[in-house]
């Protein structure tokens, strides 16, 4: 055995043997528990960065943990390929969006092989592959078939550079979080899936998912959104129809002065038109449209709007109501329409009071009254009911479901459920997506394409318009087709796109059998694998991936695909990777490379002015407080980069980078080969001490046998129960330390065999942290297989049982008590046991206490 230890060499060796003997490739076998383990896979943006690593070497060790177990584990990789962050990135650095993915593909998989991950690469995906997304084409088609997908005109968020509609999640204070470019709303054809079907089902679903987060349950819920309430007609003056209002204040009716409608409402302009209100209506409208419309920023915009003209009455009271668009009313919650009770609700208050607006009070508190005239806030609370009519006098919580029940005796309202989910909108305006499988014509109307022309494929070989626009709308050879239905020459192919949220609701039930060439995914397979054990990724998708993921498994359950309905059992966010950041006065963020460090000092490379550190947040590219892994490789190589980040911090949270921390990694590992190296000699031709503790003479010895046992058992647990690694590493080092503190003069048999047992315990308990280095240990151990092939070590029950001792408490020397004691128990700890034991204090009373003399393992003395 080398006597220093060599990680390049060691790692490039191991590599090459994994990859020759396909030990990660895995396949169906009923006969055998399956385990699927599955980190969210990558978007291709050219190199791993260290969240990348953490999340990857997280999933590894739970994956080769389990297979050690004796589990089938299936631990698949791939590429979430296609998107608009892939097509930005490939024209801001002049390249073609397929060339740009495909060859980030590449860079990133030889990555990620340099890691050692056990990832089955035959079973490797990319989302823009035609042989991918024809299965998406295909399952659209069956859900526009079924109703499930639908288009309509909506008002979206377009941001004009990327020539994109944009989630609200992608809208950063109105601007656009790729291009920083304002964003606008703008009514546009699109195409939604049905997602609000299914929005009780899922909110129900939340609590039958005990193996996730609970702070990613309740981001669930709050994202769904169901609210109960009641719907109410408000009739519209001299038009005919009313206005429908979704609210869970009923019981504030009576105090409704005036309507509120959001600024995309469709009859903001249709009301208004015709009226002298109409010019400032569309201004404020236009204006409107240039804002962030998401909820969390209109929360933060001062309330405004303009009156449009037309009144609409109070079904209960009578009032006349003026009709105004405001701000802060919003289509994606209820029906885009507001009742503004500004006595009882904080925003209508404000409105009112800005435009000089009644208040009429309908709900007081249970032992006051309230006069609007001088109120300087809404009431909000729950109280005594007044100036409503039949219902004076009655609790406010009592008149909910009493005017509910009113209303709808007399047809002017009903109880109702209002989910703030809305259906998801998947249209896309870029080139870098999914086609939809979809033709327009001016006979037929929408025609789907016949399931036997699919792929309806995206052409990889044109060039993107000027300002990076989609150049499908002008390609005739995409665009350009016969009508299926009857054949006219003239139809048009759909140019949007879907959206990237797709491909990745859907990929991991693809991974059971990725070459299924016969349907979506072989169900035999997916009966086999599918719901994913153990999940793992960052809370930022916490909300669209994991509630679209688990929307599509529903659809692939409706079409019998599937048995199940939740696609993830287990779920684990981890925690971001930070580091401090460092900038220069002159020159703005540094990397880590371009400063320059003298003991404490650290300067500027390119200036040599002393340096700002920064607190201690995310990596960001921005903020360049990056460290790039390659850099980590080339430098100590994949074992202890794994070691690093798993020891740094538990997986749920932050990893703070330290320098020092990787060089504490690189020397434990030392530490662990100079202690093989030490003792390999005297162990590599014996057999492992396999017997009860009690058949070893001498304490030491029987101490680390003990230790070995209790150590596989805490970290089995560490592994099992908890993912909490950076406990488990501690307990191995403390066994480690153990072992090296055995003298080794001492070569009997007995003592050989206990050091071989707990070396190769140490060994297999490293193997799923740091494979390559366990391996190459493994393998000096004399063993010929792999060490993947290798069980999980086992602990005797009966080597946990601690050993205990009889100590003897004297009062002034006298016995007085006697007490069991572990062996090793602490001399404090011993101390306070006798100082509290019953027998020993009726002869101390009131007595002060001098001193407490402790002979180590014999006795302990109170002096009074």
């Amino acid at each position: 055995m080398d006597e220093r230890y060599d990680p390049k060499t060691i790692e490039t060796k191991w590599q090459v043997i994994w990859k020759d003997a396909n030990l990660f490739k895995v396949r169906m076998d009923p006969e055998r528990e399956k385990y699927y383990l599955l980190e969210m896979f990558p978007y291709p943006s050219g190199k791993i960065h260290m969240g990348h690593v953490r999340n990857y070497t997280i999933g590894d060790v739970v994956a080769r943990y389990k297979r050690m177990r004796g589990l089938n584990v299936l631990h698949p990789m791939g590429w979430d390929a296609f998107g608009m962050p892939a097509e930005n990135a490939a024209i801001a650095n002049n390249s073609h969006p397929a060339r740009w993915t495909y060859g980030n593909i590449d860079n990133m998989r030889s990555q990620l092989k340099r890691m050692g991950f056990s990832y089955d690469w035959d079973r490797e995906i990319t989302t823009c592959r035609p042989e991918y997304y024809r299965w998406e084409q295909w399952l659209f088609l069956k859900m526009y078939d079924q109703g499930m997908a639908y288009r309509k005109e909506s008002f979206v968020n377009w941001c004009e550079s990327c020539q994109t509609v944009l989630a609200n999640e992608q809208v950063e204070a109105g601007l656009c979080w790729r291009c920083g470019q304002q964003v606008t709303q703008k009514k546009l054809w699109q195409w939604f899936f049905r997602i609000t079907d299914d929005a009780d089902d899922l909110l129900v679903h939340c609590d039958r998912l005990p193996g996730w987060p609970e702070k990613v349950i309740t981001m669930q819920k709050n994202w769904i959104g169901k609210s109960f309430g009641a719907e109410i007609r408000f009739p519209i003056e001299n038009h005919g129809e009313a206005i429908p209002v979704f609210t869970t204040r009923q019981d504030t009716v009576f105090g409704a002065t005036f309507m509120c409608l959001a600024p995309e409402h469709p009859l903001v302009f249709r009301l208004s038109k015709g009226t002298p209100q109409e010019s400032a209506v569309y201004a404020f409208v236009d204006r409107m449209s240039r804002q962030d419309r998401s909820s969390r920023a209109v929360e933060t915009h001062a309330k405004e709007g303009v009156f449009i003209g037309v009144y609409c009455r109070n079904p209960l009271s009578g009032r006349r109501m003026p009709i105004y668009t405001a701000n802060f009313a919003l289509m994606e919650y209820g029906t885009g329409a507001v009742m503004s009770v500004p006595a009882h609700d904080q925003r209508d208050f404000d409105f009112a009071k800005k435009y000089g607006l009644d208040l009429v009070v309908v709900v007081k508190p249970f032992d006051d009254d309230l006069d609007a005239d001088t109120m300087t806030e809404a009431f909000t609370a729950e109280g005594v009911m007044v100036n409503s009519g039949p219902f004076d006098g009655m609790p406010s919580e009592k008149a909910l479901d009493e005017i509910a029940d009113h209303l709808e005796k007399i047809n002017a309202g009903k109880k109702a459920v209002s989910f703030r989910l809305r259906d998801w909108g998947i249209s896309r305006q870029r080139y870098w997506g999914a086609p939809i499988p979809v033709i327009h014509c001016k006979r037929c109307g929408i025609v789907p394409v016949p399931e036997e022309d699919l792929p309806v494929t995206l052409p990889e070989d044109v060039d993107m318009l000027e300002g990076g626009m989609s150049p499908l709308p002008v390609l005739d050879s995409f665009i350009k087709t016969r009508c299926p239905a009857c054949d006219n020459p003239d139809a048009r192919r759909e140019t949007d796109t879907m959206d990237t949220f797709v491909e990745s609701s859907w990929y991991f039930e693809r991974y059971c059998s990725p070459g299924c060439e016969s349907g979506i995914f072989d169900k035999a397979e997916v009966k086999y694998w599918m719901p994913v054990d153990q999940y793992i990724g960052g809370v930022e998708h916490a909300i669209l991936h994991l509630l679209y993921s688990r929307y599509f498994t529903r659809v692939l359950n409706e079409f019998g695909l599937v048995e199940f309905k939740e696609p993830f059992t287990r779920l684990l966010t981890q925690g971001m990777v930070c580091k401090e950041t460092i900038s220069c006065p002159q020159h703005g963020y540094l990397l880590p490379e371009e400063v320059a460090v003298s003991g404490a000092n650290r300067t500027c490379k390119t200036c040599a002015k002393p340096v700002i550190v920064g607190r201690v947040e995310k990596m960001s590219k921005s903020k360049k407080n990056v460290i790039d892994p390659d850099i980590l490789l080339e430098k100590y190589g994949a074992d202890i980069t794994r070691l690093f980040c798993l020891f740094a911090a538990p997986p749920e949270r932050d990893l703070e980078w330290s320098e020092r921390g990787v060089e504490g990694s690189f020397r434990f590992l030392n530490r662990v080969w100079r202690l093989a190296a030490a003792c390999m000699d005297s162990i590599k031709d014996v057999a492992s001490f396999d017997r009860a503790p009690d058949r070893l003479e001498g304490g030491e010895l029987r101490d680390l046998y003990k230790k070995t046992h209790q150590t596989i058992q805490r970290v089995t647990r560490d592994i099992e129960d908890r993912f909490h690694f950076n406990t488990a590493i501690s307990a191995i080092m403390e066994l480690v330390n153990s072992m090296s503190a055995m003298q080794q003069e001492n070569k009997t048999a007995d003592r050989r065999g206990v050091m071989r047992f707990a070396m190769e315990s140490v060994t297999r308990l490293l193997a799923p942290i740091v494979p390559h280095f366990a391996e190459e240990l493994w393998e000096v151990l004399g063993h010929k297989s792999s060490i993947i092939l290798a069980s999980w070590p086992s602990y005797r029950e009966d080597a946990l049982l601690k050993d205990e001792l009889v100590i003897v408490i004297q009062v002034n020397g006298k016995l007085r008590s006697r007490i069991s004691v572990d062996a090793d128990v602490d001399e404090d700890t011993l101390k306070a046991m006798a100082l509290a034991d019953e027998r020993a204090k009726k002869f101390i009373n009131t007595k002060d206490i001098k001193k407490v003399v402790v002979v180590k393992k014999k006795l302990v003395n109170i002096v009074v």
